[in-house]
């Protein structure tokens, strides 16, 4: 018998687009909700045009699939619906008759202006989980404010913290990738759940009101506390740890194509010092007084970092590294996208999926990290045309006739 998905029979009306509320509807994909996605029709999702790269077809010419778009719709069907329009917005109401989730990243009113707003749904559903992604939340000074990851990531101290240390010529930096969009839909996938569980018990579903900016100040973790309960605001450290040494980025000897390279040391007690020094050939600066505890170590980081800077240039990444693993001292690679993904970890763990693209044959992205023993994730690939279970979604949860929805087609309403 087939194992059943964990999230099989809840339905997700998704009129999210660009990261945030996408990267929540696809993670209840993977676990199994059916998860309808509306579109604008004629052009989609933001993200269906942010390229290059786009996706190449079987005669190496590029489609209208961003790489962008696939990374964030897996598992989800494409319904296209002007919720502009009178009929557009009925539309949406009575699929919102039947969902058990709905999840939307509009500017703060615009729902209402469209009588799609949580207190419009509820009167029609009332265990609809409602949720909304926005920058700023719906209440606050803010909170008509537009939000987007990079501004929310200064805003919300995360770029004070990140980047190399003011007084070796850093500033402030974003994190490669838009961290507090993905932290936003992750927290909302949580709440979601959360919320689905207390409709069950109860019949009442309930609005979560989800901001970037909250999700971007609860994510300064212990960085956080630190402030509040010290009073002191931590400054940017760079790869370097403030309070133990070695902990850092060192550049090691170049790659065979003669490119600089670089490994993680992460000597976490005095022991692990010592096992390093023997495998650096530097037995004697585990005994040196300066240098024996980690206090001392941090207190002289001027004197021993550079003489630990010239060994770990002596020899490659790959000699390094086997070496340190092999006597116990956290060390780790600085990989780029082209290692991650050929690293046997990484494919061992299945993280990257390949598909059959119908235009492009054979496509591999990255798969859903979750794994659970008896309900598996779903693996199906992102709707690749706009509007392409527009019908099917009409017919199967709506029981419309062809006719009916003929009739959407001719006014361009679908």
């Amino acid at each position: 018998m087939e194992r059943m998905n964990a999230l099989d029979g809840i339905r997700v009306l998704d009129l999210s687009r660009v990261l945030a509320g996408p990267w929540c509807t696809q993670t209840l994909a993977d676990l199994g909700a059916d998860v309808i996605k509306i579109e604008r029709p004629g052009t989609g999702d933001d993200t269906r045009t942010w390229g290059p790269p786009f996706l190449k077809d079987r005669a190496g010419e590029d489609t209208a699939e961003a790489a962008y778009y696939l990374g964030t719709n897996r598992n989800k069907r494409s319904v296209t619906c002007d919720i502009a329009r009178p009929e557009g917005q009925a539309l949406i109401r009575e699929l919102a008759q039947h969902c058990q989730v709905f999840v939307e990243n509009f500017k703060v009113g615009d729902m209402a202006r469209y009588g799609l707003d949580y207190e419009a749904l509820r009167a029609i559903n009332p265990r609809i989980v409602y949720c909304s992604v926005t920058g700023f939340g719906q209440t606050g000074p803010y909170r008509e404010r537009a939000g987007y990851d990079y501004a929310i990531q200064g805003m919300g101290g995360l770029m004070s913290i990140t980047g190399e240390r003011d007084d070796l010529g850093g500033g402030p930096q974003k994190v490669g990738v838009a961290v507090a969009d993905l932290f936003t839909g992750m927290y909302s996938a949580v709440g979601i759940l959360a919320a689905l569980r207390h409709a069950e018990r109860t019949g009442e579903g309930q609005h979560l009101d989800m901001a970037l900016l909250d999700t971007q100040v609860a994510m300064l973790a212990n960085l956080g506390a630190n402030y509040l309960v010290s009073g002191k605001a931590p400054g940017r450290a760079g790869n370097a740890h403030q309070n133990i040494v070695p902990y850092q980025v060192f550049e090691v000897a170049p790659a065979a194509d003669g490119s600089k390279d670089h490994i993680i040391l992460a000597v976490g007690n005095d022991g692990q010092f010592a096992k390093f020094c023997q495998v650096a050939g530097r037995p004697e600066l585990a005994g040196d007084p300066r240098f024996a505890k980690n206090q001392d170590r941090v207190r002289n980081r001027a004197v021993l970092v550079p003489l630990l800077e010239e060994v770990m240039k002596t020899r490659r990444k790959y000699d390094w590294l086997p070496a340190l693993e092999a006597a116990k001292v956290p060390c780790g690679a600085i990989n780029n996208l082209a290692e991650v993904f050929a690293d046997p970890q990484v494919r061992g763990r299945g993280m990257v999926h390949r598909w059959d693209h119908p235009l492009a044959g054979a496509l591999d992205l990255v798969a859903s990290p979750l794994k659970l023993s008896g309900t598996p994730v779903r693996t199906d690939i992102p709707p690749p045309l706009l509007g392409q279970h527009t019908g099917q979604v009409l017919a199967e949860v709506l029981g419309w006739d062809a006719g009916r929805i003929a009739a959407l087609r001719a006014q361009e309403v679908i």
